[in-house]
């Protein structure tokens, strides 16, 4: 016989990094980030954003499974300012897992974003409400709050391993993960891209048509021409 599970089990919170070892991270596009991960660490594009907003912040994580949202109040509950609270559902979509009233109480309690691989509800209130919403749709069908559940420990978002105390990066592109083990790697690679790509939109701005190795490329004996 299969024990029963407790409704919610919680893991509390890692300590957080230094917030100079953060401030690298404020304002870099998600582009950037993935570029100074080696091109890969973002969710799929099925979590798209919903609320439009870039943020950045800590990730809170939970575990909701299908169909239930109890393990996403209690995030919302335990969260501190400037968290993001990373839901999976496992990518259910027969239901809605926060609504406005739920995105409105993150707000409130100072999160900085909603990430799921799920779906939400109440699209009008949602993005009146303010608050960056990264999601897989919207359904008016509602969901239950009876669990089990887990926040803290770790879960799979959009394809993406998090764990709580990673950081999460979102805009317009799409939702980046950064474990909080490569915040300092990643960060120092970061300087680096950031002086390149602005030194490239420069050059574009400026009439650039094709990036120098392009031309020394073309011009090489590594290019076949055929008639």
């Amino acid at each position: 016989m299969i024990e029963e599970p407790p409704r919610l089990t919680i893991r509390r919170q890692p300590p957080s990094p230094s917030a100079a070892l953060l401030e690298a991270f404020r304002d870099a596009p998600t582009g950037w980030l993935i570029d100074a991960m080696s091109g890969r660490g973002a969710m799929d594009a099925g979590v798209k954003p919903l609320a439009a907003g870039r943020f950045v912040g800590l990730a809170l994580t939970c575990w909701c499974g299908p169909n239930d949202n109890l393990a996403l109040m209690a995030a919302v509950a335990r969260a501190s300012p400037g968290e993001v609270i990373v839901a999976a559902t496992e990518s259910f979509a027969g239901a809605g897992m926060a609504g406005d009233l739920v995105v409105g109480m993150a707000r409130n309690q100072g999160v900085a974003a909603l990430v799921t691989d799920g779906m939400v509800r109440d699209r009008d209130g949602i993005v009146a409400v303010g608050l960056p919403v990264f999601c897989r749709g919207v359904t008016p069908n509602s969901c239950v709050r009876s669990g089990p559940g887990t926040v803290g420990l770790p879960v799979v978002v959009g394809g993406v391993p998090v764990a709580s105390g990673d950081l999460i990066a979102g805009d317009a592109d799409g939702v980046v993960v950064v474990p909080q083990a490569s915040l300092g790697e990643v960060g120092r690679r970061l300087a680096a891209i950031a002086q390149a790509e602005r030194e490239i939109e420069a050059a574009v701005r400026a009439g650039l048509t094709e990036l120098p190795e392009m031309t020394a490329l073309l011009a090489s004996d590594r290019v076949r021409w055929v008639d």
